[in-house]
């Protein structure tokens, strides 16, 4: 089995997502973990119901960045975790968790990486550059997470269109439901083995 932990910081609608996907399937994995640096975020209350740990920690209750790195990789350790997902995370992973979980952190971003990603670009604000900029098309991408911001070798996309009457709000709908739907999939494929990480590529295995 293998044991997932969930890094959010709002609703968790993908979270949400990726637990009754996991359900409906009946794959070989399970949540035993959610981190949040809120304290009572909207997606703690998802996790009561599925009876899955909440642990809220927050690198500014720390003396010092290193600190928090060793409680939080300490707590994945005492949980088993062997794959973390990021639904909608909003702080940087300390690179401890990212050397410790090489190839192993998942997250999806509400945009075609390598474009409109990067420090302080998401929710709404990625929207707007995206209409911004005049682009005919926009989507969302599921990437491996290294040391570096949306940066990580990209494991799945999908697009939708952009139309000249959108604003952030409609755009963000459409590109929300894709999300849904390609999050959980690449869940699947990671929690079966079949991804291969080659490089700034990923090759998916049958």
């Amino acid at each position: 089995m293998v044991r997932l932990a969930a890094f959010a910081s709002g609703r968790g609608s993908n979270f949400s997502g990726i637990l009754k996907f996991l359900a409906e399937r009946d794959l070989p994995a399970r949540y035993v973990l959610l981190v949040s640096d809120r304290s009572h975020p909207p997606v703690a209350d998802l996790a009561l119901e599925a009876s899955i740990a909440f642990l809220h920690l927050n690198s500014k209750g720390f003396p010092s960045p290193e600190a928090y790195s060793v409680r939080l990789l300490r707590e994945l350790e005492n949980y088993q975790v062997d794959w973390i997902t990021l639904a909608g995370y909003l702080k940087i992973i300390p690179p401890a968790i990212v050397e410790q979980f090489h190839g192993r952190i998942l997250n999806i971003h509400p945009a075609l990486l390598p474009s409109f990603g990067g420090p302080g670009m998401y929710g709404e604000r990625v929207h707007q550059a995206v209409i911004a900029s005049g682009v005919k098309v926009s989507g969302a991408t599921v990437h491996i997470v290294d040391e570096q911001y949306d940066h990580g070798p990209i494991v799945m996309q999908e697009t939708v269109p952009v139309f000249y009457e959108d604003t952030p709000e409609t755009l963000a709908h459409r590109v929300l439901e894709v999300e849904h739907r390609i999050y959980p999939q690449a869940v699947e494929l990671a929690v079966t083995g079949r991804l291969k990480i080659l490089g700034r590529r990923v090759e998916v295995l049958p």
